[in-house]
């Protein structure tokens, strides 16, 4: 497969919910539709380089979640099921039957699928799928930072509570890490993630809330790859194996050497292969 990263022409759209917000996504590449929903403080540029290896093979639509970009804001009345009619909004407006999610993005995917039947095939990598609870300690100290207009206290308190980080950087001193932060966190990727961090805490909010009903997804009655990385940690590729497990219709893959962030910038390539090959 050729792994150019070159970005294909795009086309910008936009599709009313079923709330009214408006939903703004890119449309790229030539074939059969596929959808692709990124995850939790990412933007559609994030996945670009995803988004352009689909292209080669498919009609991509890259979704703008709510909150980002031309897209309206999330609303004060948010649930994980406005992000499923913004989805549906998509499919509908565009007629793709295929869809790939990351993250929380993989979340929504499989909740559309769960709900519905718009969908034909689905891949996902690491879905945010809880299995076991999820932390919440960390979302009181985190908006009281926000409040004060300390993002990268509050991102601190995010890194260390959510669970996500490596233990060694969660042992660290919160003024240690916020220094550290204040200091490598300068560049465009923080930039886009800045106008984010208050919908994270939303977005998390809802994770939180769907654990408990890991059960419900044996409604997904299409084919699904659910792919996660080998450097992700093992407590969590458990968790993929219970999903697998759960899924009527599912295939777990490992990608070695990637972690939960391989949709992402020069290893998308390798994601997209995988994807394609599925697809296909």
């Amino acid at each position: 497969m050729n792994r150019s990263t070159r970005t294909p022409p795009a086309r910008r759209y936009a599709v009313l919910s079923a709330d009214g917000t408006p939903i703004g996504y890119r449309t790229m590449g030539d074939g059969p539709g596929l959808i692709v929903v990124g995850g939790a403080l990412r933007t559609a540029e994030d996945y670009l380089p995803l988004a352009s290896a689909l292209a080669r093979s498919f009609t991509v639509h890259l979704v703008e979640r709510r909150g980002r970009g031309a897209s309206g804001p999330l609303g004060p009345r948010y649930t994980l099921g406005k992000e499923v009619d913004d989805l549906l909004a998509v499919q509908a407006e565009t007629g793709a039957r295929s869809a790939f999610g990351h993250s929380y993005g993989g979340l929504v995917v499989l909740e559309t699928a769960r709900s519905s039947r718009v969908l034909d095939r689905i891949a996902v990598y690491e879905p945010g799928v809880p299995c076991l609870p999820v932390p919440t300690a960390w979302m009181d100290p985190y908006r009281e930072r926000l409040a004060a207009g300390d993002p990268h206290g509050a991102f601190v308190h995010f890194i260390r509570g959510s669970g996500g980080a490596p233990a060694f950087v969660s042992r660290m001193p919160y003024w240690y890490l916020r220094l550290a932060l204040r200091v490598a966190f300068r560049g465009p990727s923080w930039q886009r993630m800045l106008p984010l961090l208050d919908a994270n805490l939303a977005e998390h909010g809802q994770l939180a809330a769907q654990y408990g009903r890991l059960a419900e997804f044996a409604a997904v009655t299409a084919p699904v790859l659910l792919l996660c990385g080998g450097r992700t940690a093992r407590a969590s590729r458990a968790e993929f194996d219970a999903l697998r497990d759960t899924l009527p219709d599912a295939t777990l893959e490992t990608l070695g050497g990637l972690d939960h962030f391989g949709p992402e910038g020069k290893n998308a390539s390798v994601v997209a292969e995988r994807v394609l090959a599925f697809l296909r």
